[in-house]
């Protein structure tokens, strides 16, 4: 298998980032909803100090998922037998998975350093965690969330849709 994409399938790079990433979201989004639930400030600490560090993994996996597709690789192109309309929406999911994911690690960066979080969760301030209520990036935050369990939705919608009912291999496309 080529590491770079051709016009009929995605290439290893791409695939392996993009399992990557839904790993890393799936995992990110459970432990999010995980720890709104939570009242303990210490079992709230335990998630956050594994939430907060996938959170920058998956900020940086984008960053480079971007970087790979703008100079170093190019999409298969759309499917050939979608409606116009269909092809808009892949497009418009695809990229606003971008944004809102940048935006989610953006507030989620920010309110680490408003709150001094990281410093209660790096050991160098005792004390509990802050109540992240209290800082402005924490309603966006949870509003990209949801936002962000919206596009998965649809995303796999659509990969089943193709899978099953148009049966056009698409999804074969975006593995290895």
């Amino acid at each position: 298998m080529a590491f770079k994409s051709t016009d009929k399938k995605y290439g290893t790079i791409a695939i392996t980032i993009h399992w990557l990433a839904f790993i890393l979201v799936a995992i990110l989004i459970i432990s999010g909803n995980i720890m709104n639930d939570l009242i303990n400030s210490d079992d709230r600490m335990e998630i956050l100090q594994f939430h907060a560090p996938i959170g920058l993994s998956m900020g940086a996996l984008f960053i480079l998922r971007i970087i790979w597709w703008i100079f170093f690789d190019k999409k298969p192109p759309a499917a050939e037998n979608d409606a116009r309309w269909q092809q808009i929406a892949s497009h418009l999911v695809h990229y606003s998975f971008y944004v809102v994911i940048l935006l989610l690690v953006g507030s989620g960066i920010a309110m680490m350093i408003l709150s001094d979080a990281g410093a209660v969760l790096s050991g160098e301030v005792a004390g509990p965690l802050p109540n992240f209520d209290d800082f402005a990036p924490r309603a966006p935050h949870g509003i990209f969330a949801k936002i962000l369990v919206a596009l998965v939705i649809l995303h796999v919608i659509a990969a089943l849709y193709h899978q099953f009912f148009k049966k056009d291999g698409l999804l074969r496309r975006m593995w290895y």
